[in-house]
């Protein structure tokens, strides 16, 4: 069964994320197209380094193939956001990743993406698997690839150099050339590393890099730049090296995770509040910003003091990039590592992230923890916390009938009003939050919070913990 969450679709290898569904979800997408009137269009495929990633992008293209369109593959394992990039720059209806992002090793998926490069959004989504429902895998029609690419319905092509040297042209090369800056650099075994060290070998950084080899098991962990997940960074950058910045990005290169130059763990909260900062104060750019409902509140903070403007949407970065396109924003993004930054793609991208965050260190000639604490001094500073539990199929519809079909919700105080748009978020009228939600891409109950302390923040999310029983 083929079924989009948040960050498109994923499945465990071998129980649902099998050749017969990769078939049936791209035949469901042809169908799509073909009613949309998008017949012969070229298509993008691509795929990361993840196990059965390159054949299962092959499987796509013969069926792509089969249906009439003209593939545009790409021949290596690439960042997803490149595959956004080729997308948007070659006005390709849509594409296709085949990615599980920071999902485990176990973990499969495929994302796609629209006009523009941004990703589907549930309208587009839940199209294709009405599609699905109509089709059996008899009805699937589909070309051999060898076939395909002798006669030229499947191209390969490796547009990492256009991609490149558009991010390149966005920053400022010349003032990173001056600073001389020295970073460390974390691809968690992931697909970064090609083009992000050579945007920042081509501007005269000095490269630290680990964790660079093609391993399908992502060194028995999970490929996502969080706290956890980020101590060997953090020691290149301490002890060995005496690095500016080390730099992590998750499996397809996404995500973007940051140790400061004291060694410690940089929050994607404060990551994009020193972004926004920075383009604003620095930069001189107007506008506003955007965040989905898990991320901090000091983002609407920092834009009411630069007299700009904060919008909120749910969990998904579909919903960040249509904000962005619908307000002009000049940044949005989550509390999980995803941002993007108007001129760029519409969809997140932690290697454009990564070269804007060197731009700003090399700019302003200031520490990233002396910048975050300019910021704290102007607007003050909140404290976030978060907490997972895994959830069994028969303890997720439990709680979702308890919490979204019997509204059920703990006895806060000093409440100002609660949100289900996505999950059930907690205001309160000290302008503290908690939210508890369902991930959209893991098994996985989420809650988030933040407050005027960690001790009140942690408490908010204790309070939810008894009341699940969890």
């Amino acid at each position: 069964m083929v079924r989009f969450g948040t960050g498109g679709w994923r499945a465990i290898i071998a129980d649902e994320f099998t050749k017969a569904n990769i078939r049936l979800l791209t035949a469901g997408l042809c169908q799509l197209m073909l009613r949309e009137g998008h017949g012969g269009a070229e298509i993008c495929v691509g795929y990361d380094r993840r196990f059965l990633s390159k054949e299962s992008a092959h499987w796509a293209a013969e069926v792509l193939a089969g249906y009439g369109f003209r593939v545009y593959m790409i021949n290596r394992s690439s960042p997803t956001p490149l595959m956004m990039f080729v997308v948007k720059t070659r006005n390709m209806p849509y594409g296709m990743a085949v990615t599980a992002s920071h999902n485990p090793a176990i973990y499969n998926g495929i994302k796609v993406f629209t006009a523009g490069g941004r990703d589907a959004d549930r309208t587009v989504t839940a199209k294709i698997e009405d599609e699905i429902a109509k089709l059996t895998e008899a009805d699937v029609k589909s070309v051999d690839y060898d076939t395909a690419l002798e006669c030229g319905m499947v191209t390969e092509n490796n547009p990492s150099n256009e991609y490149i040297d558009s991010i390149l042209a966005s920053i400022d090369v010349e003032a990173i050339k001056k600073a001389q800056l020295r970073i460390a650099l974390d691809p968690m075994y992931g697909v970064s590393q090609t083009c992000l060290s050579m945007i920042l070998m081509t501007c005269r950084c000095d490269l630290e890099i680990i964790h660079d080899r093609h391993d399908t098991l992502f060194g028995g962990k999970l490929p996502a730049p969080n706290e956890e997940t980020m101590g060997p960074l953090s020691a290149v950058v301490l002890d060995r090296y005496r690095c500016d910045l080390g730099i992590a990005t998750d499996g397809d290169a996404d995500r973007l995770g940051v140790i400061d130059d004291k060694g410690q763990f940089v929050h994607p909260n404060k990551l994009l509040v020193l972004l926004y900062y920075y383009l604003v104060k620095y930069r001189g750019w107007s506008g506003p910003c955007v965040r989905n409902n898990s991320t901090t509140h000091l983002l609407d903070r920092v834009a009411e003091g630069l007299g700009q403007k904060c919008y909120e949407v749910p969990v998904g970065f579909k919903y960040v990039s249509a904000k962005m396109t619908e307000t002009d924003a000049i940044i949005g993004g989550e509390s999980s590592g995803g941002l993007a930054v108007k001129g760029h793609i519409s969809g997140k991208d932690g290697i454009y992230a990564a070269a804007l965050l060197v731009e700003m260190l090399a700019v302003t000639g200031k520490k990233l923890s002396a910048l975050y604490e300019e910021i704290c001094a102007l607007y003050g500073e909140l404290a976030y916390a978060e907490a997972s539990f895994t959830m069994t199929h028969e303890r997720k519809a439990e709680l979702q009938s308890l919490l979204f079909e019997q509204m059920a919700c703990p006895a806060f105080e000093n409440v100002d009003h609660i949100s289900r748009e996505d999950g059930c978020k907690v205001y309160f009228k000290d302008g503290s939050w908690v939210i508890c939600r369902f991930s959209g891409t893991e098994p996985l109950l989420r809650m988030a919070a933040e407050a005027e302390t960690n001790e009140t923040a942690q408490a908010y999310i204790a309070r939810w913990k008894e009341f699940l029983k969890l």
